[in-house]
């Protein structure tokens, strides 16, 4: 399902993911959730995924608190860095993605949050979410406080019927697409 998934994705071309990326992410910026939040957990996409670079620099430029992951390979897990500058505050991380440089970016907790963007391979209707099959977002909002909004940001095409889930598995709060936005109660 995620080679699957990923492989539509990638067929969508620059254009359509650029211009259905707008669309997901004014969607983003219409969330109640979003405006409430002081401190803000994001990523910097790669390849063919939902290009966060215009959220990211909303929420710093919106005065709110950026955090991105970086990946500890020596415990297997992701690190949260407060960012205050996308130009020089990230550098090339595993696999290129771009992260926090953990010596000028202060480290924080999951719990100094108060909205997640959550990348992701495949999402159901439900709520569910395939990752990319490390697990480093499971095992990171594993520790998160029932209320933390989880937000996924996708095109239409990553959605599925239903992803496998487990019970230690993270329901998303919302399912944002460049056509509808969904809640999940």
């Amino acid at each position: 399902m995620r080679a699957r998934v990923v492989a539509d994705r990638d067929q969508l071309g620059a254009e359509r993911r650029a211009r259905d990326g707008v669309r997901i992410t004014d969607a983003l910026l219409r969330m109640p959730e979003l405006a409430r939040a002081r401190s803000v957990l994001s990523y910097c996409s790669f390849r063919s995924e939902f290009d966060t670079a215009r959220f990211n620099a909303w929420v710093l430029a919106s005065e709110r608190h950026l955090a991105l992951p970086r990946i500890d390979r020596s415990q297997q897990r992701l690190r949260v860095h407060e960012v205050a500058s996308l130009e020089d505050d990230l550098v090339p991380g595993v696999w290129g993605i771009r992260e926090p440089n953990p010596a000028r970016c202060r480290e924080i907790t999951l719990a100094e949050t108060d909205f997640v963007l959550v990348p992701g391979a495949a999402f159901d209707r439900r709520g569910g979410r395939l990752g990319y099959g490390a697990g480093f977002y499971d095992r990171l909002l594993a520790a998160a406080v029932p209320d933390l909004p989880c937000v996924a940001a996708a095109f239409s095409v990553q959605c599925v019927e239903r992803v496998p889930m487990d019970e230690h598995d993270r329901k998303m709060t919302a399912l944002v697409t460049e056509i509808e936005t969904i809640a999940f109660l």
